[in-house]
């Protein structure tokens, strides 16, 4: 199923897509929807976030051939670090980039796992039992803070630094999916989630027995190889672009660049 979150006039709701049409839905993923109307066309919509999460829990170094181009040892356990709630934005909206620090603001684009229920201590082979969907994800950093911090809470959570969507889909083997993140149509990555070192069931039962996962929690599986800080020279993320990160059988998650103004 293929859930989206849309905004038509005043109200935001869930939806369905099917036959290329969005199904308006009363309820929500977590609780259960049930169709409510006719189907109505995406561009009379404005596409949200297909979730809020209450926490947005990231893995760093996921990918092999990623560790490889930056020529860091391969973690032993699954590297976790967090991005804010505030960083979150959807589909179309701009990517700002900071005031003060706005030269070495990287992509990565990431297959994100949405949590369908309060979870602790799932076994790996449970973990599809709490998993609700995936979506696409775009793990937006400043490289220049997160270098200089020494940490990475600051560099990952400038607020338009997540964006997720542009859909939910519950029906996908998450180890096993192509990813391809564009800017301005030029390929930057190229990948399949079958590189990741931990698998999606590892990492949502290792980060349970840590932590408890609340429904619509996301986590950031990780990005791989061809981030813009490994390239020679550098590529990174310039006032007017248009970034777009694709994953197969989610759709396609598009972000314009923009300055940030006072």
């Amino acid at each position: 199923m293929k859930i989206v979150r849309f905004k038509k006039g005043a109200k935001a709701q869930y939806g369905i897509v099917q036959k290329e049409k969005i199904f308006p839905c009363t309820g929500d993923p977590f609780k259960g929807m049930k169709k409510s109307g006719k189907g109505i066309d995406f561009n009379t919509v404005k596409l949200l976030p297909p979730v809020f999460p209450p926490n947005i829990i990231c893995l760093g170094l996921n990918y092999k051939k990623h560790v490889e181009e930056c020529q860091y040892p391969t973690p032993p356990v699954p590297l976790l670090f967090f991005k804010t709630t505030t960083s979150v934005c959807g589909p179309d909206d701009p990517i700002v980039l900071p005031i003060h620090t706005p030269d070495k603001i990287d992509y990565e684009i990431e297959l994100a796992i949405v949590i369908g229920k309060k979870a602790k201590h799932v076994p790996p082979e449970k973990a599809s039992e709490v998993i609700l969907g995936y979506t696409v994800a775009n793990d937006v950093t400043n490289r220049g803070v997160q270098f200089d911090d020494g940490q990475w809470a600051r560099g990952k959570s400038y607020d338009t630094f997540c964006p997720i969507g542009p859909a939910m889909v519950t029906d996908l083997d998450g180890d096993n999916l192509d990813l391809t993140c564009r800017i301005d149509g030029k390929v930057m990555q190229a990948s399949n989630t079958s590189d990741l070192i931990f698998s999606t069931r590892h990492l949502v039962s290792f980060i349970s027995d840590c932590m408890t996962l609340l429904p619509g929690t996301i986590i950031l599986t990780g990005t791989p190889e061809g981030v813009g800080f490994t390239r020679r020279p550098p590529v990174f993320l310039e006032e007017g672009q248009v970034v777009e990160c694709e994953i197969e059988g989610i759709g396609v998650l598009s972000n314009p660049v923009e300055k940030g103004k006072r």
